[in-house]
């Protein structure tokens, strides 16, 4: 682990407070480090590396729809959790793209510092990026931790952003027919 960031969270631990030589905190500088590097392994991940050559020829032109793909991410502004799922749909033109890529696309953009929407668009572009579909169109719902739990700390809020592509942002037709297999 890296051992300034180690010190860094040694010293929050000291702003706020706390002793971290007391036994309950002796290692959570480590730990908070090591949590903190994986929250954010996003930025030393690259697209290639996380398609690994799963885009495959095929046929199909209808839609298909990836629903429920978990996220964690943290927002830029607080440092603080939000929490989700992504759905995602992209109209196939000639590739098909693995299953599990989707997944991964979204971890890896989720693994940043950011907002919510920056996050929305770059799962959408990096899907049309790797496919060349016709169209890709990306919902993603969350529950942000910097508005729950401290500011307006309002528990039953949920965000909504979405980033429609190609087809999808062309023809009414088409993102309709996205958001009613949602069921939206």
């Amino acid at each position: 682990m890296t051992k300034p960031l180690t010190n860094l969270y040694s010293k929050i631990l000291t702003e706020i407070g706390e002793d971290p030589k007391r036994n309950g905190l002796l290692d959570t500088p480590q730990r908070a480090a090591k949590a903190m590097k994986f929250l954010t392994q996003g930025y030393h991940q690259e697209l290639n590396d996380i398609v690994n050559n799963a885009v495959f020829d095929s046929d199909t032109d209808e839609m298909v729809i990836v629903q429920n793909i978990e996220l964690y991410s943290m927002c830029e502004h607080h440092m603080l959790p939000f929490i989700g799922q992504c759905h995602i749909a992209y109209l196939p033109r000639g590739k098909v793209l693995g299953l599990s890529k989707f997944a991964r696309i979204v971890d890896m953009f989720a693994r940043r510092l950011q907002i919510q929407e920056n996050l929305t668009k770059q799962i959408a572009e990096a899907v049309q990026e790797v496919t060349d579909a016709a169209g890709v169109a990306v919902l993603v719902e969350a529950k942000h931790m910097c508005m729950m739990m401290r500011g307006v700390e309002k528990q039953n809020s949920k965000m909504k952003s979405s980033v429609m592509l190609g087809a999808f942002r062309n023809d009414v037709k088409t993102r309709n027919e996205f958001l009613m297999l949602l069921g939206r």
